[in-house]
């Protein structure tokens, strides 16, 4: 079956704590681009994540975003400099007492408001936890969750594309079924036109019957398209094989499967040289076109 490569997944916590959210988004791509946001505790552990999500996703443009967050009396108790608001607080004083101004409560929010003393709220939403207080090894669980309902949508996704591309080829088997119907009509009407041309070429005086079976023999060859038949019906049914195959990776094969149809349909058409079954080509194309289109999206 199938795997498509759009696919989305998340995974949630929340604890007293703190409270963590992983996402993870795939659209198409020939690779695996990979783009990672993490919290700065975590990028030590960022060539691990990123093993873990190739080996699973395979290829896709992948963007995998970890929002950690500490709730608001937690991160207050945390992010106040103590020792810089003491700081700043008793620098304040000695100016004051330089310049005969009095001190007091005045003086300590003057220095609340200095830089360092209570971090921006970038700088609270980036602040590092200890080592000991949150590690990746806590937070894993989150990644293959996401990883997990990610991998499910691909296969809901699969599913769907795998109808349509089978679809596709029925189409196109029932239209080469029917240049097989028309091919013994067009057989006899070639066999008639050379029967006119050669009672005309006969009668001429200077007639190399030697050259004329040689020009008969390339003519017949070149309208023959009984090997295309053929070969366009076994590149059909191992496309279809390919599709069925478990749970595979199989977008790049059926690439390659998918440019050796359209050379035989165009060959069939190039050498048919007959109104109908250049009609059924055309059709035979307009649905490979579809089936192209999908595979863009095929894992």
């Amino acid at each position: 079956m199938l795997l498509s490569m759009t696919g989305y997944g998340q995974a949630h916590r929340e604890i007293d704590a703190y409270t963590a959210t992983l996402e993870v988004k795939s659209l198409n791509s020939k690779t695996l681009d990979l783009t990672l946001r993490l919290p700065r505790f975590l990028l030590p552990h960022e060539l691990e994540i990123r093993n873990t999500v190739a080996k699973a996703l395979l290829r896709g443009k992948v963007n995998l975003n970890l929002d950690f967050v500490r709730p608001a009396t937690t991160r207050a108790a945390a992010t106040l400099n103590r020792e810089a608001l003491a700081a700043a607080y008793h620098e304040l004083q000695a100016v004051a007492d330089t310049l005969g101004l009095p001190t007091g409560e005045a003086t300590l929010l003057a220095a609340l408001r200095l830089p360092g003393v209570i971090p921006s709220a970038s700088e609270v939403r980036d602040a590092e936890p200890a080592a000991e207080d949150v590690t990746w090894a806590e937070l894993q669980p989150l990644l293959m969750q996401a990883l997990a309902a990610m991998q499910q949508f691909r296969q809901d996704e699969g599913h769907t594309l795998t109808t349509e591309i089978m679809g596709y080829i029925a189409t196109i088997r029932q239209q080469l079924a029917a240049v097989e119907q028309h091919d013994p009509a067009r057989i006899e009407h070639v066999r008639q036109r050379l029967a006119g041309h050669l009672a005309e070429l006969t009668s001429h005086e200077q007639f190399n019957a030697t050259r004329f079976e040689q020009e008969v023999l390339y003519y017949i060859e070149k309208l023959d398209i009984a090997e295309e038949k053929v070969r366009l019906a076994a590149h059909l049914a191992y496309f279809e094989q390919a599709v069925l195959q478990p749970d595979e990776a199989v977008g790049k094969k059926l690439g390659f499967l998918a440019q050796e149809i359209g050379r035989e349909i165009n060959t069939i058409g190039s050498k048919a040289n007959d109104a109908t079954v250049q009609h059924l080509v055309v059709g035979m194309k307009e649905e490979l076109e579809k089936i192209k289109e999908q595979l863009n999206n095929i894992l």
